[in-house]
């Protein structure tokens, strides 16, 4: 057996695994919490404005997870020309990635400021935050296209294996972006007291300098040259596979987060005090899945050298194994979220009907979590193994006759609330987990199992 296969095999390892893991998760952690330590410190301040910024990232994530697919895309073909030493072809992917991104955070920008008014009409947000909610959106949209750049260039050097050094960057951009809402939300050290504008200013400061620090880190670490001379002549062949990959997956998740906009938009009918608690409970249950998703994208690394290097028997095992770690880790975090649900509520409010709704809330989450571990790394898998279909036809379906249909039955026709919206999310979830755990059974990717070449 060559060096090259061992490395491989060592490289698949749980192991190494969880080694390639831990610097994602906490760089996905702390990129979480760009966003959600807005809430958290505004909280102190208003929660009429948390409602405010719930409903702007609710439009915010649609958008990133659009980027992100395209990045996701980058990483499965980038891994796959690594895996095969196909470094020509590895420089052109990254371009023309960084291409799609521009191209695309330019139309989103410009499509977010102009219609952002009847978005949010549209979502029934609240008249006494619909101004702090245009305002806070309107700031953070222009930056879209730093955003994606920093996701894009993040792909990259994780790809790479760089992931610490991934990590480091999202460490900083915390540290700067809790400064400056210490200082603009309340008004400290003699600054004005801008409340939610200062928390929409401290983020995108803290994302264009993360951006900064990220290209730095490419030309320091990566060794693969970019340039213009590698988009002449223009790569159809790797520009189809990346559409290929970003366009259907990135389909599946636009539907996915204009469902939970459109969602939202029922919760918005509750009330303030409803919309507020939605805001704080998926917060925190955004550390019960978030190691799923470190595990699914260093797996995603993972299958895409071992498809480069043809090694269809030992992307299977790595999967299965994948997927029950990735369910423990779900299930335990969401037990210890629900335990300690008063003690950790208590961070954002003391007002005893949140406390109580929230705590309805994390019981009905260990259904939703049971199926969103599947669910993501099950959709990663397929996708990395050629097999979009199935995550884009189930997905779009589930989004809309499970989540978002049987919200509205549960939450609005037969009055359960809030707690009616997270039952149907959890079916939704779970039942379209267990489809993409049959279809792998199936091993019908195996027959579409072409390599990059």
């Amino acid at each position: 057996m060559d060096t090259a296969n061992l490395d491989l095999q060592k490289m698949s390892t749980n192991k190494n695994l969880f080694r390639m893991s831990i610097p994602i998760f906490v760089e996905l952690l702390l990129q979480l919490l760009v966003g959600n330590i807005d809430q958290i410190m505004v909280s102190q301040y208003s929660q009429a404005s948390v409602a405010a910024i719930v409903n702007g990232n609710q439009i915010m994530s649609l958008i990133i997870i659009v980027l992100n697919m395209i990045c996701m895309a980058t990483t499965v073909i980038l891994s796959q020309y690594l895996g095969s030493k196909d470094d020509k072809s590895a420089s052109r992917t990254c371009m023309i990635s960084l291409c799609m991104i521009t191209i695309i955070c330019l139309v989103i920008t410009a499509v977010a400021l102009i219609g952002e008014k009847a978005i949010f009409t549209s979502m029934h947000v609240q008249e006494e935050i619909f101004a702090e909610t245009c305002t806070y959106f309107a700031i953070v949209a222009v930056f879209v296209l730093v955003q994606g750049l920093y996701l894009n260039f993040a792909a990259i050097l994780r790809t790479y294996t760089f992931m610490k050094e991934v990590m480091y960057v999202s460490i900083i951009m915390n540290v700067l972006n809790i400064c400056g809402n210490a200082v603009l939300i309340n008004g400290l050290l003699g600054a004005p007291r801008l409340g939610i504008i200062g928390a929409a200013i401290s983020t995108v400061f803290s994302k264009t300098v993360g951006l900064i620090l990220m290209i730095w880190l490419f030309k320091k670490k990566v060794s693969l040259p970019l340039g213009i001379e590698y988009l002449r002549p223009f790569s159809m062949g790797i520009f189809k596979k990346l559409c290929k990959l970003a366009f259907p997956s990135g389909l599946e998740s636009f539907s996915y987060n204009l469902s939970q906009m459109c969602i939202l938009s029922i919760i918005n009918v509750y009330g303030t005090m409803v919309t507020a608690t939605k805001g704080y409970c998926s917060t925190l249950s955004n550390f019960s899945y978030v190691y799923a998703i470190a595990l699914a994208q260093a797996t995603q690394i993972v299958l895409g050298y071992l498809l480069g290097a043809k090694q269809s028997e030992a992307i299977e095992k790595r999967v299965w194994s994948t997927l029950k770690i990735a369910f423990i880790v779900c299930e335990s975090l969401t037990l210890v979220l629900f335990l300690s649900n008063d003690l950790v509520m208590r961070v954002f409010t003391s007002d005893p009907a949140v406390l109580a709704l929230s705590k309805r809330i994390f019981f009905l989450e260990f259904l939703l979590e049971f199926g969103r571990a599947i669910n993501i790394c099950m959709t990663r898998a397929l996708i990395s193994v050629g097999d979009i279909k199935t995550p884009i036809i189930f997905g779009i379906s589930g989004h809309w006759l499970l989540a978002f249909l049987l919200s509205y039955i549960f939450g609005s026709v037969l009055g359960w609330g809030l707690e009616g919206v997270w039952l149907a999310m959890g079916l939704d979830e779970t039942i379209r987990g267990l489809i993409y755990v049959f279809r792998f059974r199936q091993q019908k990717w195996k027959k579409q199992f072409q390599p990059a070449s």
